[in-house]
């Protein structure tokens, strides 16, 4: 039997009671913390209602799975973690090959950080978009800078997990990461993080020192934010009852704006650039064809192509809207080809 098991997120005092008859009766209970340190008196608690073996795993031993599985075939086993079990995918995945073995299961769930979070900041919780986690190393940021890109693009908050090394007792601290994401956005130049962005750290949620603070990107890098865990978010679009909460709940350091309103989509900013760019280049070319009525049709393709392509920006058909600026292009550079004119870069 194998048991999944969430401590939730006050430490032992928030063990279910269910769990700990659980504990007490399982032959080995491995505790992981490779998702989120747990405190030496909290270890010692845990330890006390456990009357069989107890053995701290490690990340390799979890994800490995094979000496868990093993002993799960005979005995009662309990992978005990903090928060939910199911947040962390190796979790599930073990799950999946224990049942598959023939293994039985049983699911304790508590509450989650990342879901308790939220709620402690006044976000909506419908409103959180994909999750992302941020390494030391500056070349990983490209993937959480994009996920809050596109995050943003749709209004959505973005959770930005802090790497955490146990073998290294490492934490990443929030200031550095915003330091990294403003450091991408200068290769990516997408309009996405700035200093003047707006952000919010939410520090040891589930602590009797928990804290929340949001404010400018800028304002956030002058605090001292203490010990670890933290979280960061980058907020969307926020409701005006989010804004009232932040600024209730935590500590605002600024007036909390709307993110999204000066990021735009990739297309929309390659539109506002070729647009202008083919009409000039259609103007430049009509008076090479003045008096010739055989190519007044392909003119006038030209520009009803450059119309389409706004409509279809302002309807919200991207794809459509790119593609038609695209027919406008190529019919403006193939006039200028044949009057032996470069085409417009």
């Amino acid at each position: 039997m194998l048991y999944f098991v969430g401590l939730g997120i006050s430490g032992a005092k928030s063990i279910p009671l269910e769990a700990q008859d659980i504990l007490s009766k399982a032959d080995i209970v491995y505790l992981e913390q490779f998702t989120s340190p747990i405190g030496k008196s909290d270890l010692a608690k845990i330890k006390k209602m456990t009357h069989g073996e107890f053995k701290p795993a490690k990340r390799w031993l979890v994800e490995d799975g094979n000496e868990i599985l093993k002993n799960a075939k005979r005995k009662k086993v309990v992978l005990l973690s903090y928060g939910d079990p199911y947040i962390a995918t190796t979790h599930i995945e073990l799950r999946t090959r224990a049942i598959q073995e023939k293994i039985k299961t049983q699911s304790i769930h508590a509450s989650s950080s990342l879901t308790s979070m939220i709620g402690e900041c006044g976000l909506h919780f419908y409103k959180i978009g994909r999750i992302a986690t941020i390494m030391s190393e500056m070349k990983s940021l490209t993937t959480p800078y994009f996920v809050i890109y596109k995050n943003i693009i749709e209004g959505n908050h973005t959770v930005l997990l802090l790497e955490y090394n146990q073998d290294k007792d490492f934490f990443l601290d929030p200031k550095d990461a915003l330091t990294g994401l403003i450091e991408t956005e200068k290769g990516q130049k997408r309009n996405v993080i700035n200093s003047s962005t707006y952000a919010i750290v939410a520090s040891r949620i589930g602590f009797k020192d928990q804290a929340v603070t949001s404010g400018k990107i800028s304002s956030l890098q002058k605090m001292d934010f203490g010990k670890p865990p933290h979280t960061v978010i980058v907020t969307g679009r926020l409701h005006f009852t989010e804004s009232d909460a932040l600024k209730i709940l935590g500590d605002c350091l600024d007036e909390p704006f709307d993110n999204s309103e000066k990021t735009k989509k990739i297309s929309v900013q390659m539109m506002k650039k070729y647009v202008p760019m083919v009409r000039e280049a259609l103007e430049e070319i009509v008076p090479h064809y003045k008096g010739q009525k055989e190519f007044k049709v392909i003119l006038e393709n030209a520009e009803l192509y450059i119309q389409d392509a706004e409509k279809f920006l302002e309807d919200g058909q991207d794809e459509v809207a790119i593609l038609s600026i695209g027919y406008a292009d190529g019919l403006v550079d193939a006039l200028r080809l044949a009057k032996g004119l470069a085409p417009k870069m």
